[in-house]
């Protein structure tokens, strides 16, 4: 099933002739595989990371152990973080991360099940955001919204 933003975004994409990778934690290839969905993706899609431990935000995006060790994973500074080593690996036009806590288990008080960070950067503008998702929502479900949130602010950021 495609959502109005999710065509929004591709269009956009391939209208302009611009590329697009992602980086994801929390989501685990879905935000990847959502956007080839789209008939056409191969025209924008650019190279798409599934960077679920420490080592792949080391080795693929450039985040040093230290940073992420102070930071954590789940944090708006990993996020950031994210964009930007994406967009260097890549080249690409539009990066964009997720990273944050799907569940059911794990979380804590101030890192909860149901949070994620969304990170976008486009045209040399960096978006990252901060979404709290209900805690009782199947890991499945978390996930696909992760990914619409993700699509959401990937949107927003490339019309401003």
């Amino acid at each position: 099933m495609f959502d109005r933003n999710l065509i929004k975004l591709t269009e956009f994409l391939k209208k302009n002739n611009l590329t697009v990778s992602t980086a994801e934690s929390c989501t685990g290839g879905l935000l990847s595989s959502r956007l080839t969905d789209v008939s056409g993706s191969s025209s924008f899609i650019k190279l798409n990371f599934v960077t679920y431990a420490y080592e792949a935000k080391e080795e693929i995006l450039f985040i040093d152990k230290e940073f992420l060790e102070k930071y954590t994973a789940v944090s708006p500074e990993c996020a950031k973080a994210m964009a930007e080593g994406l967009h260097k690996r890549t080249g690409c036009d539009l990066a964009i991360c997720t990273t944050g806590i799907a569940g059911p288990t794990g979380g804590s008080k101030t890192k909860p099940v149901g949070l994620v960070y969304v990170s976008a950067l486009y045209n040399g503008k960096l978006s990252v955001k901060e979404f709290r998702l209900p805690s009782f929502l199947p890991r499945k479900l978390m996930k696909f919204c992760f990914t619409q949130k993700a699509i959401d602010t990937a949107l927003e950021l490339i019309l401003q």
